[in-house]
């Protein structure tokens, strides 16, 4: 089985503070596709967001993630159930979820053992949604910015997982039949203090300063003072891809 990777437990209070949230619409077509409200499951939950949307509709939702201190920031609600398990290997009975969600996680798994899993766990024609965001869009000007940031100085330093995000999750193994979900996007309006702190996020960044002993966001901070000021509130986008289909038992 592959071995599991833990990126973001070393930053798991930025991640919790500056990760953007999916927006509502995504919830409310999924909760249109789904059988039944008895049970879901997010996996590789990361703070939560995902686990406490589904428990507005659901009766209980499990939520897993492999890091302790990513479950430790994520938000509770009485109906949630936190697990500590691989996204291939999980104390949950089988033939119990009518739903399955992986929020910008999937491409981390070892896709073959995860099925088997989803197989397993899953109700007849249960929903499996595996979705996520690519790059951010900011504005024309600071775009090649944010690329040269992206591409050049975090190249190296992204996981070979990243690919899959950057090929809108077409090129993962799917062996469900789909469901053709609609486009959204995520809006979001930030200052350039929570663009900086979203990007610090990032696992590369992370790798960066591991190798290098410091940040590769001075020199951005730099180049963006040309273009956003500090303070100054602009509007960012995230594109989403989406992956959804009925568990054929």
């Amino acid at each position: 089985m592959k071995q599991s990777k833990d990126n973001f437990s070393r930053q798991s209070v930025a991640y919790c503070r500056f990760r953007p949230t999916y927006p509502p619409e995504l919830y409310e077509w999924l909760f249109e596709q789904v059988d039944g409200f008895s049970l879901a499951w997010d996996c590789g939950t990361g703070n939560g967001q995902a686990a406490l949307r589904l428990a507005e509709r659901f009766e209980k939702v499990y939520a897993s993630d492999i890091s302790q201190n990513q479950l430790e920031q994520a938000g509770r609600k009485e109906n949630i159930e936190y697990l500590l398990c691989r996204a291939e290997q999980t104390p949950l009975l089988s033939g119990s979820l009518d739903l399955i969600c992986v929020a910008q996680a999937i491409h981390w798994f070892d896709f073959n053992a995860f099925y088997r899993e989803v197989k397993r766990v899953a109700k007849p024609g249960a929903l499996l949604a595996v979705w996520g965001y690519g790059l951010i869009q900011i504005s024309s000007e600071a775009g090649p910015v944010l690329q040269k940031l992206y591409s050049h100085t975090l190249g190296a330093y992204w996981d070979a997982e990243r690919k899959y995000i950057d090929e809108d999750y077409q090129s993962i193994p799917f062996p469900f039949p789909e469901v053709k979900a609609p486009v959204f996007k995520i809006v979001c309006y930030w200052t350039r203090e929570q663009l900086t702190g979203y990007l610090g996020s990032w696992s590369a960044v992370q790798h960066y300063i591991s190798e290098k002993g410091i940040s590769p966001l001075a020199d951005f901070e730099e180049e963006m003072d040309r273009f956003w000021q500090k303070g100054e509130v602009k509007e960012v986008h995230f594109p989403v891809f989406m992956r959804v289909g009925k568990v054929d038992k």
